[in-house]
């Protein structure tokens, strides 16, 4: 379900931060740890399970979108698109999560060169893969805000309600 307040998204937002900021945590760990291969798997698990559920605290899910009035679902939909986020709406894929992860891929190819150098590689691999997650986990939450904030006051609109609108912060992170 949609958040039916400005100040419910703000407490959204502020929770799925902190859950992002714990998967980084997780991802740094497995950098750390000297498994080929481990890092990338590890990302991938916890993308795969990490945007799945900031969508659901949304209201952003795949099967939350489709249960809403059809109007609301293509504004959310073209909200998204806007955004050049494919995450939100839709069924979270392995292949979606890759895609994403390219997006990202320098952080990702400096993390693992990193890994080669003894002990300070280690460091740098767990203080880019912290990073890369951050910055991936970060920006799908600011689409998805920035998404649900649109729904919220489209459907305010439509009631005939006045929602004050809060300004947004102007050092928000890009998306892509």
């Amino acid at each position: 379900m949609l958040p039916t307040t400005l100040e419910q998204l703000d407490a959204l937002r502020a929770e799925c931060r902190a859950m992002v900021t714990r998967r980084a945590g997780i991802s740094a760990g497995a950098a750390v740890l000297p498994i080929p291969g481990l890092d990338l798997g590890t990302d991938l698990a916890l993308l795969i399970e990490l945007l799945p559920a900031i969508n659901r605290k949304f209201g952003l899910a795949a099967e939350q979108v489709r249960g809403l009035d059809p109007q609301l679902q293509r504004l959310i939909l073209l909200g998204a698109t806007s955004l050049g986020n494919n995450l939100i709406g839709q069924l979270i894929t392995r292949q979606l999560v890759t895609q994403a992860l390219k997006g990202i891929g320098v952080r990702i190819g400096t993390r693992t060169a990193a890994r080669l150098v003894p002990v300070l590689g280690q460091a740098v691999a767990a203080s880019v893969s912290f990073g890369a997650m951050k910055l991936l986990g970060n920006a799908h939450v600011e689409d998805c805000y920035r998404v649900a904030r649109d729904a919220l006051l489209a459907q305010g609109l439509e009631r005939g309600e006045l929602i004050e609108a809060q300004a947004e912060p102007a050092t928000l992170p890009q998306s892509r």
